[in-house]
């Protein structure tokens, strides 16, 4: 029987500012990452979403960020090695410790938006990052499916698992295509689903441009702030279940 961890972005919100529909999606999903205050996320969202996340059986993620509330964690900035170390460390130290009184752990980080996509192409950022993972107790890492972060973090001996995304368009070369290109957001649930079943099924995703481009799906993630994301949810669930796929956190 396949099987694959159906992971999300949540705990966005901050202050009086709301995202996403996290009490809706979280029982449609097997694993949480939740905002740690750099993009989104505030000590109170931290802590309600750790808790939604406890009481639906769910495995809790941080979601460590660059530092820009403004930009929602998009904007690339020019980091070492030691921020990146640093930035995880704080930030996943924050949902470890909600996680801990709350009774649970810190199952996985996965980084969030700019500071994820730099990481897969960059030694440095992905070295440091596997660093702050081992450093906190060999937390498993989430990241992209044949990556460099990948390929580093298995190389340092941590549990690590290949995401896939159900929402995003993909480049030629396996990294995700930018939010504002034309097919960079799927909104179709419908075709969502096909591309999920395509990368867990059949190991490949097909490109922008038409290329089939090969994939390993350990986790596949759907993004919180998708306006469609409890539609999706429900669909890509019941799609699995239909064709014996079990879900369940790695």
């Amino acid at each position: 029987m396949k099987r694959i961890d159906l992971n999300c972005d949540m705990g966005e919100s901050y202050g009086a500012w709301k995202m996403g529909a996290d009490a809706e999606v979280m029982p449609f999903i097997t694993s949480a990452n939740i905002a740690c205050g750099f993009h989104g996320g505030d000590p109170a969202t931290i802590r309600k979403t750790v808790r939604l996340a406890v009481d639906h059986g769910v495995a809790i993620g941080a979601h460590p960020s660059l530092p820009d509330l403004q930009g929602f964690g998009r904007r690339v900035m020019k980091i070492s090695p030691q921020d990146m170390y640093d930035f995880v460390i704080y930030q996943a130290g924050a949902v470890e410790a909600f996680a801990r009184a709350a009774g649970s752990r810190l199952h996985h980080i996965k980084c969030h938006g700019a500071l994820y996509n730099m990481a897969a192409t960059d030694e440095g950022l992905s070295d440091a990052m596997a660093r702050a993972a081992k450093d906190l107790g060999n937390i498993m890492l989430y990241v992209l499916s044949q990556s460099k972060s990948f390929e580093i973090a298995k190389k340092a001996g941590l549990p690590v698992a290949g995401e896939v995304f159900a929402d995003r368009g993909y480049s030629d070369d396996g990294t995700l295509a930018p939010r504002d290109k034309p097919g960079g957001m799927i909104e179709d649930a419908q075709k969502s689903v096909r591309q999920a079943l395509a990368m867990v099924e059949e190991g490949y995703v097909t490109s922008l441009s038409g290329k089939r481009v090969p994939v390993a799906a350990d986790t596949l993630c759907l993004h919180g702030d998708q306006p469609g994301a409890v539609a999706f949810a429900k669909e890509i669930r019941k799609a699995f279940s239909d064709r014996g796929i079990k879900l369940a956190a790695p």
